[in-house]
């Protein structure tokens, strides 16, 4: 499996073409729901695309503090359905998180996650905060992350 970060405007059309058909294969035709997948937040966010050979697998983006919520967040988290329970999305999360606290300096990271998915983000150190809800008819719960520095 291949991993890559990358701004926006350094995405290769082919690499935006494979994201937007990937995010709408699964949130809007798997999981039957008709949602805006573009929402004019993708051009500011950091993208993290995992590869099997020239194939994307897998997606997320990292979005700025004030964008989704006052925090730092992570969303549009997504794997092939052929390729769940190989540990991806884990892997994604990870390097995101990493990506964050190391070159954002972010103490804290915020997501609203799917409720059948809590598994993934708790392994990252996620714990669910507040009362679940619904977003666009899907079980969601509002997540947080906490980072703390390693000083000597």
């Amino acid at each position: 499996m291949r991993y890559v970060m990358k701004a926006f405007d350094a995405l290769s059309a082919l690499e935006l073409y494979q994201l937007l058909q990937l995010r709408q294969a699964v949130f809007i035709i798997e999981q039957a729901c008709i949602y805006p997948d573009i929402d004019n937040n993708d051009e500011g966010a950091v993208h993290l695309l995992a590869f099997d050979g020239d194939v994307m697998v897998g997606c997320l983006r990292i979005l700025d503090r004030g964008v989704t919520f006052e925090e730092a967040s992570i969303g549009r988290v997504v794997v092939t359905k052929e390729y769940r329970g190989q540990g991806i999305a884990q892997e994604m999360m990870r390097q995101a998180v990493l990506f964050l606290a190391t070159e954002r300096g972010e103490k804290q990271i915020k997501l609203s996650a799917q409720t059948y998915a809590l598994r993934v983000y708790e392994n990252v150190g996620f714990v669910a905060v507040g009362e679940e809800y619904l977003e666009d008819g899907i079980p969601h719960v509002d997540m947080v992350c906490t980072l703390y520095s390693q000083s000597t």
